[in-house]
C-alpha cells in the first residue's frame, strides 16, 4: 500500500490481499469521492480470473489449519476485532463519509453494527453446540456436530461497506471457513483497511482473501463463475435481485446452497389511529436516509384515508425541510451523493415511469445542479451526483409502485382501511422489509401476521437491523437465508451425524432393535361396567 495526498485525505494505491500477501495484478480503477470527483480515494486494480483463481487456492490452502483450530480460539480474534475496530471508529466513519458520501451518524452506526457484530460471535465460538442423541441400541451413543463448509465467495454491495460484510465475513470466520471477497468497487479503501484490522486481531493470512473489480464482465462475474470449477463450497451475495437469480442459479447446479439478500420495496402503512408526528417522522426516514439507497428503504407510504390529507399535507412539509448535500463539509445533510452513475441513471428513469403511468409528482426535479438549484443544498451541487427528495402520489399496478427504485423517491399511497392496507403492501414482487403505524394491538398483529415480509417494524422505520436479530426477506427479496444473529451460522456449517458403537459387535438400527411389545389389551369398559 502506498498512500498520496488528495482534496480531503489520502489516496489510497492498495492491491489484491492473497494469501496474506498484497498482489497488484490486473488494470488500474479509481474510487472517487461521490460528493466531489476532485477527491481521488483510491486507486486499485481489476483481478483476471486467473487472479482469482489464487485466491480461492490461498483460501483452500489456510482452510485446513483454520478449520482445526479451536472455535473459541477464533473467536478471540472476532473478540480482538471487537477492540481494534472500536480504537479505530472514528478513522473508519471519517474515510465511509468520504468514500461512500454517508453521513457521519449513518457512517457511526455502519461501524458500530461491525464491532456489535464481532461482540456477538465471539461469544458464540464457545456455543457452536452440537446434540447428544439417545441410541435406539444398548452400548451405542449418537452425535451432531457443526463443520465449516470450505471456501466461501462473497460479493457485497457498498451501501453498507463495513456493516454488510461483517455479517459474512464474521460468521464465516468464527464457524471455521475461508473467504474470497469481492467487495463493492465503490469501497474498496474501506474493504483494504477491514481485512488489514482482521490482520491486525491476529487472523491468520489467506482466512479473508479480497479481490477488487467490478461485477458483470470483472471479478465479480470471475468469482461467480469459480463455482463451476469446484473451487468455492459457499456463496454469499448482496445485491440485486437480477443477479442474484443468476448467482442462484449457478450455485443450483452446483448443489451450492447460497446466502442471497437481495432488493426490497418496502411497505410502510399509517393507519386511521396512528400517532401522525411519529408516523411521518418514521415515513420520513424511511424514504430518505442514505438517499433512498438502501434495500430496506421505504418505498410505499400507504395512508388510511381518513387521515390520508393531514398525513400528506405533514409529509410534504417534512421533506421540503430535507438538507441535501456533501456531508465530509455539511455533516448536517440529512443525505449525500449517489453513490455511483449506475445508481443515479436508473433512479432518474423512475421520472419517466411516473409520467407514463400516470402518477402524481408532489415534490422532486430529478437531478439537483447548479442551473436546477435545491433550496436547501449544501456545497456545490455540480461537484458530485445529487437527486432531489421525491414524492409521487401512486397506486398499484404502477411501474414505480411494484418496482425498487434505489433512491432519494417514495409514493403515498391512499386506502380504506386496514384490509385494503395489507392488500397494498403485499402488491409487489419483493418481501424483505415493512412497517406499520397504529396503537390498536389487533390491528397490529393482523399485519405483522398477514405480511409477507421478513421484518416487520410496528411503529418504527421500514430501516435499522441490529446485530443478534435475524435479517432477510422472502419472495424477491432473498432465498430464505438470515444473516446475524444466531441463524446465521445455519449458512456457513452442515450438520454431521456421528455414532459411536462400543458394544463390539455390529447392530442395525430398526433391524436388531430390542422393540417393546405391547400386552394383550385389557377390555376396561366390560370390567368396569360389571
Amino acid at each position: 500500500m502506498q498512500t498520496h495526498k488528495s482534496k480531503y485525505g489520502s489516496t489510497l494505491e492498495i492491491g489484491h490481499i492473497i494469501g496474506g500477501e498484497e498482489v497488484f495484478d490486473g488494470r488500474q480503477l479509481e474510487r472517487h469521492n461521490p460528493a466531489d470527483r476532485a477527491d481521488l480515494t483510491a486507486r486499485f486494480p481489476e483481478a483476471s480470473k486467473e487472479t482469482v483463481r489464487k485466491a480461492a487456492l490461498a483460501a483452500q490452502k489456510a482452510f485446513q489449519e483454520w478449520s482445526r483450530t479451536p472455535a473459541p480460539v477464533r473467536g478471540g480474534v472476532l473478540m480482538n476485532l471487537a477492540g481494534v475496530l472500536t480504537r479505530e471508529k472514528d478513522t473508519l466513519v471519517r474515510l465511509m463519509v468520504r468514500e461512500v458520501g454517508k453521513t457521519f451518524k449513518e457512517a457511526g452506526g455502519d461501524v458500530q453494527e461491525a464491532i456489535d457484530t464481532a461482540i456477538f460471535f465471539a461469544s458464540e465460538g464457545r456455543r457452536l453446540y452440537g446434540q447428544t442423541v439417545p441410541s435406539e441400541m444398548k452400548n451405542k451413543e449418537l452425535f451432531t456436530f457443526r463443520r465449516p463448509i470450505g471456501v466461501v465467495g462473497m460479493i457485497t454491495a457498498g451501501n453498507f461497506p463495513i456493516a454488510v460484510p461483517s455479517w459474512k465475513l464474521i460468521p464465516a470466520i468464527l464457524t471455521g471457513n475461508t473467504v474470497v471477497w469481492k467487495p463493492s468497487d465503490d469501497s474498496p479503501a474501506l474493504s483494504y483497511v477491514f481485512v488489514k484490522l482482521f490482520e491486525e486481531a491476529g487472523l491468520p493470512p489467506g482466512v479473508i482473501n479480497v479481490v477488487f473489480g467490478e461485477g458483470k464482465g470483472s471479478t465479480g462475474q470471475w468469482l461467480v463463475e469459480l463455482m463451476d470449477e469446484g473451487l468455492l463450497n459457499k456463496f454469499a451475495f448482496t445485491g440485486s435481485t437480477a443477479v442474484g437469480r443468476w448467482i442462484g442459479e449457478v450455485a443450483g447446479r452446483n448443489l451450492l446452497r447460497p446466502t442471497l439478500e437481495l432488493g426490497g420495496k418496502n411497505p410502510l402503512v399509517v393507519l386511521r389511529d396512528s400517532d401522525l408526528e411519529l408516523a411521518v417522522e418514521g415515513a420520513w426516514w424511511s424514504a430518505f436516509a442514505t438517499g433512498g439507497q438502501r434495500c430496506t428503504s421505504a418505498g410505499n407510504i400507504i395512508v388510511d384515508a381518513p387521515i390520508y390529507d393531514e398525513f400528506k399535507k405533514r409529509f410534504l412539509e417534512k421533506t421540503e425541510a430535507t438538507v441535501v448535500g456533501n456531508p465530509l463539509e455539511f455533516p448536517e445533510v440529512t443525505y449525500g451523493p449517489f453513490m455511483n452513475t449506475r445508481l443515479f441513471e436508473r433512479w432518474i428513469e423512475h421520472y419517466s415511469w411516473g409520467r407514463q403511468d400516470g402518477a402524481t409528482l408532489l415534490f422532486g426535479k430529478a437531478r439537483i445542479t447548479g442551473s436546477n438549484p435545491y433550496p436547501r443544498f449544501k456545497g456545490d451541487p455540480d461537484a458530485g451526483t445529487f437527486g432531489w427528495p421525491t414524492v409521487w402520489e401512486a397506486r398499484p399496478g404502477m411501474k414505480q409502485f411494484e418496482q425498487e427504485i434505489f433512491g432519494p423517491t417514495i409514493n403515498l399511497v391512499r386506502v380504506e382501511g386496514l384490509d385494503e392496507a395489507i392488500q397494498a403492501a403485499n402488491a409487489h414482487p419483493y418481501g424483505l422489509s415493512s412497517a406499520v403505524y397504529t396503537n390498536r394491538r389487533d390491528w397490529a398483529y393482523r399485519f405483522k401476521n398477514e405480511i409477507k415480509a421478513g421484518m416487520t417494524s410496528i411503529n418504527n422505520s421500514t430501516v435499522g437491523a441490529e446485530a443478534h436479530l435475524p435479517f432477510g426477506g422472502v419472495k424477491a427479496s432473498g432465498n430464505g437465508a438470515r444473516e446475524s444473529g444466531i441463524w446465521v451460522i445455519e449458512e456457513y456449517t452442515y450438520w454431521q451425524a456421528v455414532n459411536e458403537e462400543y458394544s463390539g459387535k455390529l447392530q442395525l438400527a430398526q433391524m436388531d432393535t430390542a422393540y417393546t411389545q405391547p400386552q394383550a389389551p385389557t377390555d376396561w369398559a366390560k370390567l368396569l361396567e360389571g
